[in-house]
């Protein structure tokens, strides 16, 4: 016999059946078979079902949205530690060399340097933005930044 969805069947007694409404007192769901007495929700059809419900209502039911999303990409980060990975005392590092060698994805949202990691050779920086740390860290060791 194949598997399908047809063929699945549940395990044996893993499922609860349902309570037969209205056969009879002795059932425990005799009489009024638990729709109590008159009135609409005890007659067939009745008020059942989903409910419509209003526009307003449904969109009160949504949660509100906090909080703010800037349209504006923000700069792929570099740290000092990766600058000293990548670069040589002879190049110049820009959005473009950082591309090449593969320390940012695209240089089309900006670099910003970060002052995390050691720093030892002499850079020349273009055209990157960097923290008020890291600029003291590239001059320190004798490099330069231009922005």
């Amino acid at each position: 016999m194949e598997l399908s969805p047809s063929t699945i069947k549940s395990a044996s007694k893993s499922r609860r059946k349902s309570k037969r409404l209205g056969r009879g007192n002795a059932s425990g769901k005799g009489t009024y078979s638990a729709r109590g007495l008159k009135g609409q929700r005890s007659r067939s059809g009745g008020k059942s079902g989903n409910q419509k419900r209003g526009f307003k209502a449904s969109l009160l039911k949504i949660p509100k949205l906090r909080g703010f999303k800037s349209p504006h990409a923000r700069k792929e980060t570099v740290t000092l530690a990766i600058l000293e990975k990548y670069c040589n005392e002879k190049q110049t590092v820009n959005p473009a060399f950082l591309t090449k060698v593969g320390a940012i994805s695209t240089p089309k949202n900006g670099v910003k340097i970060v002052a995390r990691g050691e720093l030892k050779k002499k850079l020349k920086v273009e055209s990157c933005l960097a923290s008020k740390n890291a600029v003291e860290l590239i001059e320190k060791v004798g490099g330069s930044i231009k922005f």
